[in-house]
């Protein structure tokens, strides 16, 4: 199966007629993007948008032999007109099957916003998952089908959509996801592939002709991801999108609850909120079990408040017992923790905070704990193949 994307934007485009904002005014040249169109084997059209002809033209192909032309979400605006020796353009009613003159079977699958999603068919049996904007697959607990070749559809804007799929295997190792319906809450250039590639997925430009089935390059997914920041930098959210589309995550939370303290109650309100509702969360500063068990993704948030504890433990806190055992107990502890990171198997993101970047604490255990949080920041780094720097909530790769 041979699929053209004629575009790869969201229903207005991208940039948007008359929009300021900063991801519209970078989005020129090779970065704009038409609405969302695909042409499958030049036989069938999935989503008519203005200017199609010229699309396919761009791309080395002609619709003359387009033999159906399908919607998969309401089309607000002017009516787009039909380019003449294309037939119709209609929809399928969901669970209903419609069989091609080229041999293409079309499946409507049921979208849990307005629209419907196509899952194709090919004669030689590949098989590929269209879904509109805005919109994740409904009534999947029943599917017992194999992974689909290729899914299409908004990662960006549903990542839940992938996890959904993820759930029940049909998305499986070799299925190659494609982000397409882009707009202008999608970041621009580089951030868009990289936050893209830690979910499995990727975007192509417009009139990228991609063949099903064959060989292509799987996005390099890093095993173990280390996010640090100051404070309020937004390195939780990032750590959370990196997340988001796999089905399970075990959220392990290291500063635990604080008996009396409103304000650190609403901040856990505020991150369990943002978190979906499959996630499991775990309150513990025990790392290294998790860590050596095989399971779902980990999300630890965050090394500073697990030294907190480990500090605690030792009272490193006070000079004379810092001196009398405390500093080797923590450095066998911060040991034990760096030799797990290493050796895990599953996939981690740990979130911690950047330190000694501000003023100078006034005390010794202050000077101390930022010391240590330094040198544990740094051996985690070590054994991360990804280590991302959040400002202003931008992410900044420093590895990886």
């Amino acid at each position: 199966m041979e699929l053209t994307l004629l575009g790869t934007g969201a229903p207005d485009g991208l940039p948007r007629p008359e929009c300021p904002c900063a991801a519209c005014a970078t989005a020129r040249g090779a970065r704009s993007r038409a609405a969302t169109a695909l042409l499958v084997d030049d036989a069938l059209l999935l989503d008519l948008t203005p200017g199609a002809v010229f699309a396919a033209a761009r791309a080395g192909h002609s619709l003359t032999g387009v033999r159906q032309v399908l919607l998969t979400h309401p089309h607000d605006g002017p009516a787009v007109e039909l380019p003449a020796g294309l037939p119709p353009a209609g929809r399928v009613p969901d669970g209903r099957v419609l069989t091609l003159i080229s041999g293409h079977r079309v499946r409507a699958v049921p979208m849990d916003a307005p629209g419907t999603g196509y899952e194709v068919t090919a004669p030689e049996g590949e098989r590929l998952l269209y879904m509109p904007p805005g919109a994740a697959p409904a009534g999947l607990a029943d599917r017992t089908a194999e992974p689909y070749d290729m899914v299409v559809g908004d990662v960006v804007g549903r990542p839940d959509a992938v996890a959904r799929l993820r759930a029940v295997a049909a998305i499986g190792p070799a299925t190659e996801v494609l982000a397409v319906h882009l707009d202008h809450d999608a970041p621009p250039g580089p951030e868009l592939d990289r936050r893209l590639a830690a979910a499995g997925a990727r975007a192509v430009p417009d009139g990228t002709t991609l063949v099903l089935g064959g060989y292509h390059a799987v996005p390099d997914v890093p095993r173990r991801t280390l996010i640090t920041g100051g404070a309020r930098s937004g390195k939780s959210v990032e750590a959370e999108r990196r997340l988001e589309t796999y089905p399970e995550v075990v959220y392990v939370a290291t500063g635990g609850g604080r008996d009396g303290d409103a304000e650190w109650a609403a901040r856990i309100g505020l991150h369990r909120e943002r978190r979906p509702a499959a996630w499991r969360t775990e309150e513990t500063c025990e790392l290294v079990e998790p860590l050596a068990s095989d399971g779902p993704p980990l999300l630890i948030d965050c090394l500073s408040l697990w030294l907190t504890d480990a500090m605690d433990r030792v009272d490193a806190w006070d000079d004379a017992a810092w001196e009398n055992g405390g500093e080797s107990a923590l450095r066998k502890r911060t040991g034990e923790l760096v030799a797990a990171v290493r050796g895990t198997r599953r996939t981690v993101v740990v979130v911690t905070n950047e330190t000694g970047s501000g003023v100078v604490p006034a005390t010794a255990a202050g000077r101390r704990f930022r010391d240590e949080l330094g040198r544990l920041n740094a051996a985690v780094a070590d054994e991360c193949e990804q280590v991302l720097l959040v400002v202003a909530g931008q992410s900044l790769a420093l590895r990886g």
